[in-house]
């Protein structure tokens, strides 16, 4: 069975992960304006103007989230020099992710009748402050550079990247990192599981066959540019070496999760929460030594045997490669043949291949063969089906919460089960 045909099923990106890839050139002429508008003053972005739209406003209203920009826009307006508007910045970040995380995990008030567990009012949050921030007008001197560095400085502390806390060395360290929400201009109520698992398992810990763990996790954007420019390097390059256990998760196929056994160095071009595409070679540095493909170390045999969850979990094989002398595309089962080159590993040619191609790749090139990481991708959320219709339907109902829930827990389980069969 090959998954080429469904958008949703090759983006794959809600996923939790736990990753590391090399830093890669900046995106090439294939980046959206909003791209280039990212810190240039008051222009929004692709992803803010979505904002404007009901269905954000409803599900930041029902969170109690909707109170949190205008806090921030106070906030900054007392700010008189560069430094306190860092501070301030990056307050109002850590406090968004902490109070996603505390949410999810039933800590403090709920603030609103959204069912806890949701993962999209963080999202909607973060770019309500984004938008502040990019009209705010300083009453002192703000260079460009400056500016993006705010952005930046609200980007990693709303996603959790640089609240990793890990105890001493009697608890075994697991990373699991998530994705935003994306293919909005589809669905704009749209969440993403892998994001909801991320806030449901940061900071918690789990008993495992091989003793305690504890899960540390982050998300990561929807961009293309994002991951060209960096950002999974400068968030997790430094926990790699110190980890027992990495995976990387998103929403993937329909009823099912699947551990992707081989990931391919391939952009496929299918636009992403900016409206922006790329196409070619996945960009790291020393593109000189770089693989088409790279492998899983999960305990893939152990994940599908498991009885972790209400979904059944596939050791899913395929790729698609064009063969050694080749021109043409061509779909294998059982994985690629020597020489090949990639255009799509077992989870496609999006952001979530490229999230498990560039972490493994990094535990390769850091000579960590043994060390257990690699792709896991859920069953995709779905609504109820009276309420499929994006123009008409409610932003959740009781299938669209149970769906997320179960799959959460499923996560949580099957991160468990890995530690435990890795030892």
């Amino acid at each position: 069975m090959t998954y080429r045909l469904s958008a949703t099923t090759r983006l794959g990106l809600g996923g939790v992960a736990l990753l590391l890839v090399l830093a890669g050139p900046a995106l090439p002429a294939t980046a959206s304006p909003a791209d280039t508008a990212r810190g240039a003053g008051t222009a929004t972005t692709v992803e803010e103007q979505r904002l404007d739209r009901a269905a954000p406003r409803e599900i930041l209203r029902r969170s109690g989230f909707d109170a949190l920009a205008p806090r921030f826009e106070r906030s900054l307006e007392r700010s008189r020099s560069y430094a306190q508007a860092e501070r301030t910045v990056t307050r109002h970040a850590r406090a968004l992710w902490q109070r996603a995380v505390d949410r999810a995990q039933g800590r403090g008030p709920a603030a609103g009748d959204l069912d806890r567990g949701d993962d999209r009012p963080l999202y909607w949050a973060r770019l309500a402050l984004s938008r502040e921030l990019r009209a705010w007008e300083p009453s002192f001197e703000l260079n460009d550079e400056q500016r993006r560095a705010l952005h930046t400085a609200l980007e990693t502390s709303s996603r959790g990247q640089q609240d990793i806390r890990f105890p001493g060395h009697q608890v075994k360290r697991v990373l699991v990192t998530g994705f935003d929400p994306f293919t909005l201009d589809r669905d704009v109520r749209i969440g993403n599981p892998s994001g909801a698992s991320a806030l449901a398992l940061d900071g918690t810990l789990v008993r495992t066959a091989d003793g305690p763990a504890r899960i540390e996790t982050v998300v990561f954007p929807v961009r293309w540019a994002d991951f060209a420019e960096g950002t999974v390097e400068r968030a997790l390059a430094r926990q790699l070496p110190r980890l027992d256990l990495f995976t990387t998760v998103s929403q993937g196929r329909e009823g099912r999760f699947d551990v992707e056994r081989t990931n391919g160095a391939w952009r496929g071009g299918f636009p992403d929460n900016e409206n922006a595409a790329s196409t070619g070679l996945v960009p790291v540095t020393d593109p000189g030594t770089q693989p088409q493909w790279t492998s899983t170390t999960l305990p893939y045999r152990q994940l599908t045997e498991a009885d972790t969850g209400r979904f059944p979990v596939y050791d899913n094989t395929e790729v698609t490669e064009i063969p050694a002398g080749g021109t043409q595309p061509v779909t294998r089962p059982d994985g690629p043949t020597p020489g090949s080159a990639a255009r799509a590993g077992g989870g496609g040619d999006y952001l979530s291949n490229e999230i498990a191609y560039r972490v493994t790749l990094l535990r390769d090139r850091l000579g960590l063969p043994k060390l257990p990481g690699g792709h896991l991708h859920t069953p995709i959320l779905r609504f109820g089906p009276e309420n499929t219709d994006p123009q008409t339907g409610v932003v959740t109902d009781p299938n669209f919460e149970r769906n997320r829930s179960d799959i959460v827990r499923q996560v949580r389980e099957l991160v468990r089960t890995a530690v435990g069969a890795s030892g």
